[in-house]
């Protein structure tokens, strides 16, 4: 496999994942879909949340399926194979399960673009090193690593998934009203569905123990951070009753 691996461009993937993690930080401002797009982009033309999602990660699905279905089958591959597998199986339900439920607000064609140009970038190099970079011993399955890391990964996929749920009881079809999200860990953080994605891509970091999974981990950590802060800051503005104790991303502490 490392016979075929170029560093270079792995090194620049993961490089640019975690500087457009710190910019996020550094700018501290609300990406401009969902709560806060009429603000921020009025006269962008959108389209609707559902075709926008689809559009927006099926490059992070279909890339890396794309590497996989190259490489040759066996039920149980190497742990190369079978951690992108999972990265897989998040998209794929971000890209064909997600937008069939999602009732938010329509996406500027800007932030769709974006979106897509990320998700391929993303999905190529994540792809790219599991499967021609990463040399993984027969006994990686077994490994504290691997184990926690995908235990955390299948964890806070379901936190995200509940998390996402939860949000949709919200609103009847065809409604945009805000209200205060209850139940699961909405108890304890105004972004729990952040929070299990956070966790999620945190676990796939340790299970593949790779620099561009740690490079997402960051990016996720800093975008999604950034938005359940602004979140959590929109609800305090809206709801004179919104729970004082709820933090805004991590329970009882921030």
């Amino acid at each position: 496999m490392s016979g075929r691996c170029q560093q270079s461009p792995v090194l620049a993937g993961s490089a640019t994942l975690a500087a457009l993690g710190a910019l996020t930080l550094y700018l501290a401002k609300p990406s401009g879909y969902g709560k806060y797009t009429e603000s921020l982009t009025p006269s962008a033309t959108r389209l609707p949340a559902g075709a926008a999602w689809f559009l927006q990660e099926l490059p992070a699905f279909a890339v890396p399926a794309g590497i996989l279905a190259w490489q040759p089958c066996s039920l149980f591959g190497s742990p190369g194979t079978v951690l992108l597998g999972l990265f897989c199986a998040h998209y794929f339900h971000r890209t064909f399960v997600y937008p069939l439920l999602n009732r938010g607000r329509p996406f500027p064609l800007a932030f769709i673009f974006r979106g897509f140009v990320f998700c391929m970038g993303n999905g190529f190099l994540q792809g790219y090193y599991l499967i021609y970079c990463a040399e993984y011993s027969d006994e990686w399955y077994t490994d504290t690593r691997f184990s926690l890391g995908v235990f955390l990964f299948i964890l806070g996929m379901g936190i995200n998934i509940h998390s996402d749920y939860i949000l949709r009881q919200l609103r009847k079809p065809g409604e945009t009203t805000y209200r205060i999200p209850q139940g699961g860990l909405f108890t304890y953080v105004s972004g729990a569905n952040f929070f299990g994605e956070i966790v999620e891509w945190m676990g796939y970091a340790l299970a593949t123990w790779s620099l561009p999974a740690l490079a997402f981990a960051f990016f996720s950590l800093c975008f999604l951070g950034m938005r359940a802060f602004h979140h959590h800051r929109f609800y305090l503005k809206m709801f004179e009753d919104y729970p004082k104790s709820r933090k805004a991303l991590i329970p009882l502490i921030f």
